[in-house]
């Protein structure tokens, strides 16, 4: 459907797509930009409005670019000196910041983000590329004597770290570019090549974000955009000359990939939607709108959205209705208005996956504390549903699942040992959060909650990275994080170096 929103970026980006009745997107493999024969729409959440095509490759121009990155682009990216990939990052972190306006408008109209939200995720990509020598310290390795064992007298070693070659970068929907310039930038760092695989109902932002990295000098033969479809995922995960898949989305997507890729390295972030305990002695207000924003931000899109609160009996019915006014103040609309606290969610099967998961609660016995309507065709309520009967939330699909979108679960509990057992019930184990100051209670859900991160007295968040998090259960391996992801990417190389009989050591 043409009309509605239209796309407006800058000649900076010219290179990268031709203008028809919409603007044509290239993709960047085998160290150049193309156009295909083939292409796909994309399309904004905002109104449905056809906003660009994107070129999508054959499969002989994906394995060509395999071969590159493989045979060239490894080496010219681990040869470079490290403080030279760091000028690189340096400069890309300049180029983006220079374009901000172009990025915060693709974030708004491709993935239907607030202007607030998509300057936010602009300048948090800024800051991670920034922050790229905090990675370093995950670069070091070690020297380690021999002389504690007699069967390595008269010998040392050193453990190093290198990079594994080819990082493959599986991208969400949900903040499209932040994760492809965290992936990048913990991969590249360390002196790999990055193949990015762009989500494909909002791909822009990628694009545009390979464009500055290469303008930076990312070597062209080190980096490219394999904008395929999901169903082509696992022809590209099992290919032996990826070494880690670095993987965003969710658990049934990632299980798929674990089935398919065979004998790699991985950084899986997977499915979540997180659980908020709120103690008798918490601050309400405070912990109520803070509640509110981690339901509502990005329409509940966000693998650390807060899913279910969990309240004690005493707090359970002013929490309850002051959660209730926090979520009214919320206004659904069109992102680019003035006053919109919430936008639409990324597509029309999005709400179709709430309503039926709001109706599935309601057969159960829930009951819809607000929300629950559907307001457009990707527009929906922010939405509350109070269960009493704990059996029956334990069925719910939204106690179950991760339904993504702005819904969330209200109980209340006893004591906080019936809190970590509804809590530690679900499949899933990303984040938690605790509202309170009992100190004594806090320490005990801090030991047995099973779960990637615990925020005390905030809602769950992973900005930047700064605090590594990732997930127990199904909600992944690994973790995403400055310092941290880089172990995944790297590989432990011992070198023992034999000095028997030289003289060197003299022992008792």
């Amino acid at each position: 459907m043409l009309g509605g929103v239209r796309l407006s970026i800058s000649s900076v980006f010219g290179e990268i797509y031709t203008i028809n009745e919409v603007p044509v997107f290239k993709t960047f493999l085998s160290g150049r930009w193309f156009l295909s024969g083939e292409t796909f729409d994309v399309k904004t959440p905002i109104d449905g409005s056809l906003i660009a095509r994107v070129s999508k490759p054959d499969w002989s121009l994906v394995e060509d670019s395999l071969s590159m990155v493989r045979e060239v682009g490894r080496w010219r990216v681990r040869e470079l000196p490290g403080d030279e990939r760091l000028e690189i990052i340096f400069k890309t972190a300049d180029l983006l910041e220079s374009r901000i306006d172009d990025f915060t408008e693709v974030l708004v109209v491709n993935a239907g983000k607030l202007r607030s939200q998509a300057r936010g995720e602009v300048m948090a990509s800024v800051e991670r590329l920034r922050k790229a020598p905090l990675d370093l310290k995950g670069i070091y390795g070690d020297y380690v004597p021999g002389d504690w064992s007699s069967q390595t007298l008269e010998s040392e070693a050193i453990v190093r770290r290198e990079p594994y070659g080819v990082v493959l970068s599986i991208i969400p929907y949900n903040y499209p570019l932040f994760d492809t310039v965290n992936k990048f930038t913990y991969s590249f760092v360390a002196g790999n090549a990055v193949l990015v695989k762009p989500p494909s109902a909002d791909p822009l932002p990628v694009l545009m974000f390979v464009k500055t990295a290469l303008d930076a000098g990312v070597p062209p033969e080190s980096i490219g955009v394999l904008t395929l479809s999901g169903r082509e995922m696992s022809r590209l995960v099992s290919d032996p000359r990826i070494d880690v898949v670095s993987f965003t989305g969710s658990t049934e997507t990632g299980k798929e990939v674990l089935r398919n890729a065979g004998v790699k390295q991985f950084i899986m972030e997977l499915g979540g939607g997180d659980p908020v305990i709120v103690l008798s002695d918490a601050d309400l207000e405070t912990a109520s709108q803070k509640i509110a924003t981690g339901i509502t931000s990005y329409a509940g899109q966000r693998c650390d959205a807060v899913k279910i609160v969990i309240a004690e009996e005493p707090v359970y019915e002013d929490l309850k209705k002051l959660l209730v006014t926090e979520l009214s103040k919320v206004r659904v609309g069109d992102p680019r208005s003035e006053g919109v606290g919430m936008g639409p969610l990324i597509d029309e099967k999005s709400v179709d996956d709430v309503i039926e998961a709001v109706n599935d609660a309601l057969r159960l016995g829930g009951r819809i504390l607000y929300g629950g309507r559907r307001l457009g065709p990707t527009y929906v309520e922010p939405t509350l549903v109070e269960f009493t009967d704990k059996k029956a939330l334990e069925k719910a699909k939204l106690y179950k699942d991760e339904v993504f979108g702005p819904v969330a679960l209200i109980t209340s509990f006893r004591n906080v040992d019936e809190a970590i057992r509804i809590a530690n019930g679900r499949r899933y184990g990303l984040d938690a959060a605790i509202f309170g100051h009992d100190i004594v209670k806090i320490r005990k859900l801090v030991r047995y909650l099973e779960v990637g991160v615990i925020y005390v007295n905030e809602f769950p968040r992973h900005g930047i990275g700064y605090y590594p998090f990732g997930g127990r259960k199904e909600s992944g391996i690994g973790r995403e994080g400055i310092g941290y992801s880089i172990e995944q990417v790297t590989a432990l190389k011992t070198i023992i170096y034999n000095y028997r009989g030289a003289g060197i050591w003299h022992y008792m």
